[in-house]
């Protein structure tokens, strides 16, 4: 039951438009500056670093390193690849059970 709350928390990050670009933009570049996401994204500061701390918080990306002021992040290899397993869009992650009656994630 925990990893099914876990897995709902992730895509309940996932239900903000700015949230999935955010994700989508660190997916197509491995990694990403906070202060490269505002403009494309059309939002303020304050606004970009609240949608990266909830995608922090639910797991779906971490700091990949830190330059002076900036922070750079990257996503979690192994919440994506929980997320396309839960959709049926990946194969089965490490730490997950698979049977014909039902899939348990740990």
């Amino acid at each position: 039951m925990r990893s099914a709350q876990a897995l709902a928390e992730r895509f309940k990050a996932l239900s903000d438009p700015a949230r999935v670009s955010i994700v989508n933009r660190i997916a197509g570049e491995g990694e990403v500056c906070t202060c490269h996401l505002t403009g494309p994204l059309g939002l303020s500061q304050p606004t970009v670093s609240h949608h990266l701390r909830v995608l922090k918080e639910a797991g779906l990306i971490e700091v990949a390193r830190r330059r002076g002021t900036w922070t750079f992040y990257r996503l979690v290899p192994q919440a994506m690849e929980q997320l396309a397993f839960a959709i049926g869009g990946g194969p089965a992650p490490e730490g997950v059970l698979v049977t014909r009656e039902h899939n348990v994630a740990w």
